[in-house]
């Protein structure tokens, strides 16, 4: 990002500014600056621009489900009827509406959506979520998983294999 004549590029100081700040967004410019090798005042211009073009594309609180009661993930993967832009677009519009989906995706094979949704307990999602879903004219078909226990969640992603576009 040195060079703004190729904006397509992420050098190895890009890379490790983006590794760090995916650990700890919290850190202070000059210790990110000492970590990634510059002084702080070009440090600073590179998260500037990293953020301008896009690839920091905000910064957030994570928080953690179980100390919040939130113990209940589910992966709903949806099918929806007639495939029209319109019913698409409304399907989408009222699952991004629901405090309870944290992901929704896009998909290919059996189910056109996957949707992580996270509550409570079964009540919860019966109650709140599930009588929601069903409501949405646009749906056809729902199978659930439920997680029994979460490894990873939420994980960096491997910027060794991201091209900047």
């Amino acid at each position: 990002m040195d060079n703004p004549a190729k904006p397509g590029h992420l050098d190895a100081i890009d890379r490790k500014i983006l590794s760090e700040l995916q650990v700890d967004a919290r850190l202070p410019n000059n210790i990110l600056a000492e970590r990634v090798g510059l002084s702080p005042s070009p440090c600073s211009r590179r998260v500037k621009l990293l953020e301008e073009a896009g690839v920091i594309a905000g910064y957030r609180t994570v928080l953690d489900r179980a100390a919040l009661g939130l113990s209940l993930t589910i992966f709903a993967g949806i099918r929806v009827d007639r495939h029209s832009a319109k019913r698409k677009k409304d399907f989408i519009d009222t699952i991004l509406k629901m405090p309870e989906v944290v992901a929704c995706h896009l998909v290919s094979g059996d189910v056109d959506f996957l949707v992580e949704i996270v509550v409570t307990d079964m009540a919860a999602y019966e109650e709140q979520v599930l009588s929601q879903l069903l409501a949405i004219p646009e749906l056809r078909d729902i199978r659930t998983s439920f997680a029994m226990r979460t490894y990873k969640s939420g994980g960096a992603l491997p910027i060794k294999q991201a091209r900047f576009e």
